[in-house]
């Protein structure tokens, strides 16, 4: 019977051990359809173990009273979250366009009425810019008084030169932001819009390159925006892959929808890469989560040694719900940043090698003050 690759739909040819689509191992098949056929109704195994582990430490009785240890950790660091993600490294290789070349040139007046109409633009220009004209309106409006045209010529000049500084300043800003986007997913209208802002601002025509800048603004937006999801993902997975190293195992057998994926998303199959992300941070998910359990286990038998000794280990505690709740909406980078500042208090009270407490300076840092 032909296998299915659950990630990508591809079948599986007879004896590959992989699929040859997103190269996702096929041992990890049975796990990706597993947890794509559970509802968020239906808790993972894994809550259970969680569940049992909290059972285990009997709260229900103060512990010992020990005059040497601190009552609480609360005031442990909590440098075991996880920091944020770099931004993924380039999918495509998009060309970049090129910046603004030579001078624009200052168009020519043939009559009155068109240079004042002309002016009524650059004002509106300068509005949408946020540029202070404060001055140039006051001039304007005492040259418009006599029709003294020289002056309302000179006026358009001056203000030519200054709108001409900021488009160009605008235009380099949401070309940078392009060239960077254009790594990630198409930017294809954005780019005609860029090089027709180029022509615009070159011939003089400096209102029509301003409404094009903001069509060009908003397309970037839109792509940022489509993109925000494929990013999560993108996160999420390398948090994950990052945890199974930590923990020894190799994450390797579920990197390929990552890889395709991105690859999908990048040529603008926005949809297709978002499913493939989805599967991989199963696939990883089922790489981690034995190794994660089983350090949950040496973490708890940490945390009971520690009560024993008279501390609160309410705050850990805590972090362990809170690795459940997350595990309840399927939201594997929120368990993982709850594990690992469980982790980071039990590590921060523990002694290197893991027996015993810390050093003195540190217990007596989590010491309370006297009273009295």
């Amino acid at each position: 019977m032909t296998s299915v690759c659950p990630a990508c739909a591809r079948e599986l040819p007879e004896g590959a051990t992989a699929c040859p689509g997103c190269h996702l191992s096929a041992a990890l098949f049975g796990s990706v359809r597993e947890a794509a056929a559970q509802s968020r109704d239906s808790d993972p195994a894994s809550l259970r173990t969680i569940a049992e582990l909290l059972e285990t430490i009997d709260l229900e009785h103060p512990a010992p009273p020990d005059a040497n240890a601190p009552r609480s950790l609360r005031s442990v660091s909590r440098s075991g979250a996880v920091r944020t993600a770099p931004l993924p490294a380039p999918e495509r290789d998009a060309e970049p366009l090129s910046p603004l070349r030579g001078l624009p040139a200052l168009p020519p007046i043939a009559t009155v009425g068109e240079l004042k109409r002309r002016l009524e633009e650059y004002f509106a220009l300068g509005h949408r810019l946020g540029l202070d004209f404060t001055e140039f309106e006051r001039r304007s409006n005492a040259a418009r008084l006599v029709d003294d045209v020289p002056s309302l010529e000179v006026l358009s000049r001056e203000m030519f030169v200054h709108l001409s500084s900021a488009l160009a300043e605008e235009f380099e800003s949401e070309l940078a932001r392009r060239n960077e986007l254009a790594q990630l997913m198409p930017t294809r209208a954005a780019d005609v819009e860029l090089e027709a802002i180029g022509r615009a601002i070159a011939t003089g025509d400096l209102p029509g390159a301003g409404r094009r800048l903001t069509h060009v603004t908003d397309e970037l937006a839109r792509v940022e925006e489509e993109w925000q999801v494929g990013r999560i993902l993108v996160t999420e997975c390398e948090l994950l892959a990052a945890a199974v190293r930590d923990l020894g195992g190799d994450p390797a057998p579920a990197l390929g929808p990552i890889e395709e994926g991105r690859r999908q998303i990048a040529e603008g199959h926005r949809a297709a890469g978002e499913r493939l992300l989805a599967h991989a941070a199963t696939a990883l998910w089922s790489l981690l989560e034995p190794r994660l359990m089983d350090d949950l286990r040496r973490l708890k038998e940490r945390l009971t040694e520690f009560r024993a000794s008279g501390l609160d280990i309410a705050p850990a505690l805590e972090e362990l719900r809170n690795l459940a709740a997350e595990l309840r909406e399927r939201n594997f980078a929120g368990a993982l940043a709850a594990y690992r500042r469980m982790r980071a208090y039990v590590e921060r009270v523990g002694a290197p090698g893991g027996e015993g407490l810390a050093e003195p300076a540190v217990v007596d840092a989590l010491r309370p003050a006297p009273s009295g």
